[in-house]
């Protein structure tokens, strides 16, 4: 009887384990440190940043979804070979900066869908009246996205080359110019801590 219940016990600790979906290595993503990959900061006012983005997004075959004076999104397809789709799809938020509104920030992100392809097949059927169902000797095959995977765009690279984009329509501030984003005042800060 004690050796059922030592089994039991240590199959019990096993449990966890087996578990399907538990990742033992775990992921830790490696965010909020000093790059300034995703931001660059304009010498244009907030609704024309948000203008320049919809252009430089249209300029390389962006589809459009929403377009305010504070957001754009917009996507982009791509099929690499017959069986993967990908699709991106970039979200650009403007801000004001400074009291008088003349310059603001663009923060840009972008996320990766990958789709693969599946084949479907589906029996061809015909109903009689009085007799039911009837099956055909036939099917039909369809075709069917199935998502895969999905991830932000991490490559420097990448936003670089879109906020390059941007000089064709206002003025990037160069990186020795930017002064840091618009900070906390110290009542608002000492307020919030007041509320913690």
């Amino acid at each position: 009887m004690a050796g059922l219940a030592g089994a039991l016990l240590l199959a019990g600790c096993a449990i966890p384990d087996a578990v399907p979906g538990l990742d033992k290595q775990g992921f830790t993503p490696n965010d909020f440190d000093s790059s300034s990959m995703y931001v660059r900061r304009m010498d244009a006012a907030q609704a024309d940043t948000c203008e320049a983005a919809r252009r430089a997004l249209l300029s390389q075959g962006y589809l459009v979804q929403a377009a305010t004076s504070e957001m754009v999104t917009a996507r982009k397809f791509y099929q690499p070979n017959p069986d993967t789709h990908y699709t991106v799809e970039m979200r650009v938020v403007c801000a004001p900066e400074g009291d008088n509104g003349e310059r603001s920030s663009a923060f840009a992100s972008a996320v990766q869908d990958r789709y693969v392809i599946k084949k479907v097949n589906n029996s061809a059927s015909l109903g009689v009246g009085g007799l039911g169902s009837v099956s055909l000797p036939f099917s039909a095959t369809d075709d069917t996205l199935v998502k895969v995977g999905s991830e932000t765009i991490n490559d420097a690279q990448f936003y670089s080359r879109f906020f390059q984009l941007f000089e064709r329509y206002v003025r990037v501030l160069p990186m020795a110019e930017e002064s840091p984003l618009h900070e906390v005042p110290m009542q608002e800060r000492e307020a919030l801590q007041r509320n913690y």
